[in-house]
């Protein structure tokens, strides 16, 4: 089996869907003979990304390492589904720079309420509380994509439906 590596980069808020998502799209693809990796955002942090901290520049290096990773992967044929939230233009850019051609962004859109309802973690009521200081939607910005190559919105389709669109999407690059 050849395939040709690349990186399907899913962004947004956290409860999003990102990894429900990432999951999905992974088994999606392993039906069909792909072989893929998940890059996911809490599991670097918890590893090799786990000396930084949530400062704007230690932001940036979690989103360095992660399509550096990514990059070396896709060198490799592997196809890398990532999910981060990547809030900043300026994060996303640097990932699509370093990925070069086999970057495809897709904005994991939902609204900031169903975000906060989905919140197993409890961290939108910890922001709120001001027990967490600069999380993403509530005190520190998330600026909406306006290059992505996708938009999914999981709170109008359920996580197949959505990883139907991206595979579709995907199409050119696998």
């Amino acid at each position: 089996m050849t395939q040709k590596g690349m990186v399907i980069w899913l962004l947004g808020l956290s409860g999003a869907g990102k990894s429900t998502l990432a999951k999905t799209m992974a088994k999606l693809l392993a039906d069909k003979g792909f072989i893929t990796v998940l890059l996911d955002g809490d599991d670097l942090r918890s590893g090799i990304n786990k000396d930084l901290t949530f400062s704007e520049s230690d932001r940036l290096e979690n989103i360095r390492r992660a399509a550096e990773i990514a990059k070396i992967l896709v060198q490799n044929n592997i196809i890398v589904i990532c999910s981060f939230i990547t809030p900043l233009r300026e994060q996303r850019d640097l990932a699509r720079s370093i990925i070069g051609a086999g970057y495809f962004e897709v904005f994991v859109s939902c609204p900031l309420e169903v975000c906060e309802q989905r919140d197993v973690k409890g961290l939108y009521k910890k922001a709120r509380n001001k027990e967490i200081i600069d999380f993403t939607g509530i005190q520190a910005r998330f600026d909406i994509p306006s290059t992505s190559d996708l938009v999914i919105t999981t709170d109008r389709e359920s996580p197949e439906q959505s990883a139907g669109r991206i595979f579709r999407g995907i199409q050119d690059y696998a």
